[in-house]
């Protein structure tokens, strides 16, 4: 029989994430999957999971699992305390966690959000071939809650572990390259030049469908109204107040605020450990 955890401490807001639900758009799916994907991949293979395979994500304040059976697991993403049972354990390495041993996650003391992965897998019921919740549809699991269970898959065979893991650390400056357009046509000259050489910060009021940003806004050249269109991952929206809006994985796929550039996708796992009031820079692509 494989295990099961029981969310003892659920945390601010932890998710089932994967590789993610692509080539939905055009149904008004988003991808969705773990923000910052490198770390649920490296989190995975360091137990001989697929890359890809189903993990815990949380988000500032960690959580606590009870499984009913041993299991070995990977805490990674954002810096931060790990226990059993009380005794301190290691981050960014296996970690071996005996049947009603409860496993605390705590809460970062550097980015946002930490991945706990299972050997096994997390194997909730996949929808639309993805195990990830999208807090913006509200597909897949719900967000993890107290007293919740969730199922983890038989384990791959034994994997030799590395001596030391290529962990990256949370951006304490987050530059993002932007690929201008589509809608850059409507912002006046003066705007394009702000949004390449102010500094903007990392607004509170970012989640997982869009990182908000605060600081100065972008004038329009046109002041008229879009017709919904398209949005893509690392679409920058800009709202009426003129701070910019990148989207993240739960984003909605269609929009009616001008899109005034792309940021490239590889640059989103930056975005995802960038805590409130993190400098953000963004350069031509």
């Amino acid at each position: 029989m494989t295990a099961k955890l029981t969310a003892v401490r659920a945390g601010a807001l932890t998710t089932v994430q994967d590789a993610g639900r692509r080539g939905y758009a055009h149904l008004g799916v988003p991808r969705s999957g773990a923000l910052d994907a490198p770390a649920m991949r490296l989190a995975n293979r360091l137990l001989g999971n697929d890359p890809g395979a189903a993990v815990l994500e949380t988000t500032l304040t960690g959580c606590a699992v009870r499984p009913d059976r041993d299991v070995t697991v990977v805490v990674g993403g954002a810096h931060c305390p790990v226990t059993v049972d009380g005794r301190p354990a290691p981050w960014g390495a296996p970690v071996r966690v005996p049947a009603g041993a409860v496993l605390d996650v705590g809460a970062v003391t550097a980015g946002v959000r930490a991945y706990v992965a299972v050997a096994g897998g997390i194997t909730v019921e996949p929808v639309l071939g993805s195990r990830s919740t999208d807090l913006l549809s509200g597909l897949g699991p719900e967000p993890l809650r107290d007293g919740a269970v969730v199922p983890v898959g038989t384990p791959a065979a034994p994997v030799a572990v590395p001596a030391a893991a290529p962990w990256p650390g949370p951006p304490a400056e987050l530059v993002l390259p932007l690929r201008p357009g589509p809608r850059s046509d409507w912002f006046a000259p003066s705007a394009l030049r702000t949004l390449t050489s102010a500094t903007f910060r990392v607004s509170p009021h970012s989640n997982r469908i869009g990182l908000r940003t605060e600081g100065p806004a972008l004038e329009r050249a046109s002041t008229g109204e879009l017709p919904s269109e398209g949005m893509v991952l690392g679409a920058m929206q800009v709202p009426p107040d003129g701070r910019p809006v990148i989207f993240l994985h739960d984003h909605p796929t269609t929009g009616g605020y001008p899109v005034v550039g792309v940021v490239a996708e590889p640059a989103l796992a930056s975005a995802a450990q960038a805590a409130v009031g993190t400098p953000v820079r963004f350069t031509l692509d």
